[in-house]
């Protein structure tokens, strides 16, 4: 039950009579009338900007408009007051019994009640994507984070989801990797090798991976040449390496349906590079020719030379990009095109990338080349996450001794657990950098998001508790609170909490639409402080309290409101991929 949608379709109808009544001219754009909660609550529940974005197209004062739109609005029995405000928006209090009607809805379905659905096909969303050259660190972890959270919320907004990760398994990169396991290996057979050489990764986690070949190949490979043994290591590094990031991701709660390689793109499939570039070739979208010097200081590996090139300015980009490098070999860009390529020959028509915010870069000239291969008939939106600062009580932590460059993500779920993680990653914006403080997220105060917004769950839970051992004999379930007599919620702060029981069908589809899931965490606080500050007023004042089992009517009025905030909790957080306890300590 959506009151915002509900009323923005009475608004419409609304303009729809004064149009008939004369009043407005035909055919006007309604595309930006939106109903909103007002910014001071003071003010009413819900507020319309319909009269302030009509007024020039109609050619009529703003505040006329407004005084016309809010009498018709007025003759709705549910509205029982609308008030022209500022330059022209109409501010609309309604009857408590429309809220009433939100809380039994949360107490029939509350499932359904944080669901949407949606326009639209399918939708891929890839995050992560790590090389597979070591262990993921806390910034893959916010990337990580996000990225699950962003489907879950498509998920429960209607969409057809596909979770996808990339595994660079083609690059220079993988070679690398296969050296430094190289090195382990031979370590593994009894040589001491000395510091590991530069250019190779030095930490310990290629251990393993070392003692593993020792295991299935004995000495033979130390024998070998590296052109034969530098496949054979590689794959079995990567498979290792895929082994433990998922491992990693599967204890912070994350799955993927897909894993994708890189090297199936340098095959003859229709989704290859070698495919791409035939189609590219064949309408007139590739050419040969020269690009001008970078602006600014040129790198030194810029050559000034022909080249295949891709005309990505014709769809938006700053300049035309390489698509072969002077070896003759594929760019990482025809590579990611491909791969785009790859996915809306798979039927995704929306793509998300969810990308370090070192690729801001890329953001412009992949939604182009997205544009051009697919003749603008798919989408792709990037969003990009800040770095993490990891601290401990204000101080930056020191870097892994098993990773040797960085801390290491396994590491910091065992410090402060998977739920703490999740939600302080998404309870900032993925565009803003977050601090990270270990001794902070696992504080037991309002000032700790996490814990605050998991006890007002708990808390729920304790009300019903109290409230079956003060009365035994009562049917508590939501079925037959759905029955209460809910117009004894009259204390303003029961108000407040129904008013944002009733936004989370427009948090969620508005944060759906913008691929933000920092609202959902934004608005399960808000629920959670209406809660506690409920409960602490009725420490006060004993007739406020939520269990008073000689006014049973208006406790189990209490209890179906405690009942949708606990509903409306569990949805969010199982949104946000965050547990909902009982109980906490």
């Amino acid at each position: 039950m959506n009151i915002f949608a509900i009323f923005e379709a009475r608004v419409r109808d609304a303009l729809e009579s004064l149009t008939r009544a004369g009043q407005l001219p035909a055919g006007l754009d309604l595309s930006r009338v939106v109903v909103e909660p007002p910014r001071d609550p003071s003010h009413g529940d819900l507020a319309t900007n319909a009269a302030l974005v009509l007024a020039k197209e109609a050619r009529a004062n703003p505040k006329v408009l407004g005084e016309a739109l809010a009498a018709e609005l007025r003759t709705d029995p549910r509205i029982v007051e609308a008030s022209v405000a500022g330059p022209g928006f109409i501010n609309l209090r309604l009857d408590p019994a429309v809220f009433h009607d939100v809380v039994r809805a949360v107490l029939t379905d509350s499932d359904g009640f944080a669901r949407a659905k949606l326009p639209g096909g399918k939708v891929n969303i890839e995050y992560v994507s790590a090389n597979p050259t070591g262990p993921m660190h806390v910034g893959h972890g916010r990337g990580a984070v996000f990225g699950d959270a962003l489907a879950n919320l498509l998920v429960a907004a209607g969409r057809d989801v596909t979770r996808e990760y990339y595994i660079n398994d083609a690059g220079a990169q993988v070679d690398v990797l296969a050296r430094s396991a190289f090195l382990r290996y031979r370590e593994a057979l009894g040589e001491d090798l000395g510091p590991i050489p530069e250019g190779l990764y030095p930490g310990d986690y290629l251990k393993p991976v070392g003692e593993a070949l020792a295991r299935e190949h004995g000495g033979a490979l130390a024998a070998k040449p590296e052109a034969d043994w530098l496949p054979l290591v590689r794959e079995t590094a990567i498979a290792l390496m895929m082994d433990m990031i998922r491992g990693d991701l599967a204890a912070i709660g994350i799955h993927h349906d897909v894993f994708f390689s890189e090297r199936t793109l340098h095959g003859d499939g229709p989704g290859s590079v070698s495919a791409l570039l035939a189609d590219l070739r064949a309408r007139g979208l590739v050419y040969e020719g020269r690009l001008p010097p970078p602006k600014g200081q040129v790198p030194e590996d810029w050559e000034d030379r022909e080249q295949t090139l891709f005309r990505t300015q014709e769809f938006g980009d700053d300049t035309d990009r390489p698509l072969l490098k002077s070896d003759g070999s594929y760019t990482y860009f025809a590579s990611d095109i491909a791969y785009h390529r790859d996915k809306f020959l798979r039927g995704a028509a929306d793509m998300i990338d969810v990308l370090g915010a070192d690729h801001g870069g890329y953001v412009k000239r992949m939604q182009a080349a997205v544009k051009a291969v697919t003749d603008g008939e798919a989408s792709l939106d990037v969003k990009l996450c800040q770095l993490v600062r990891l601290l401990r009580a204000g101080e930056p932590v020191k870097m892994s001794k098993r990773a040797g460059e960085f801390v290491t993500l396994r590491e910091v779920i065992d410090e402060v657990g998977r739920d703490a993680i999740r939600f302080m990653m998404l309870y900032r914006k993925n565009d803003a950098t977050l601090d990270f403080d270990l001794a902070k997220v696992v504080e037991q105060s309002k000032d700790n998001p996490v814990f605050y917004v998991q006890y007002a769950h708990a808390r729920c839970h304790s009300v019903f508790r109290q409230a079956r051992e003060a009365m035994p004999d009562e049917d508590l379930s939501a079925q037959a609170l759905a029955q209460a007599d809910l117009s004894l919620l009259a204390d303003p702060g029961e108000g407040e909490m129904m008013r944002l029981v009733a936004q989370v069908p427009r948090v969620l589809e508005s944060a759906a639409v913008a691929h933000e899931p920092h609202r959902i965490a934004f608005h399960l606080y808000e629920v959670a402080s209406s809660l506690h500050s409920f409960w602490n007023k009725g420490k006060d004042l004993p007739q406020l309290r939520f269990v008073n089992p000689t006014d049973r009517k208006s406790t189990r009025a209490r209890l179906a409101l405690v009942e949708a905030v606990r509903g409306v909790l569990v949805s969010g957080l199982a949104i946000l991929g965050v547990t909902a306890p009982s109980e906490m300590r």
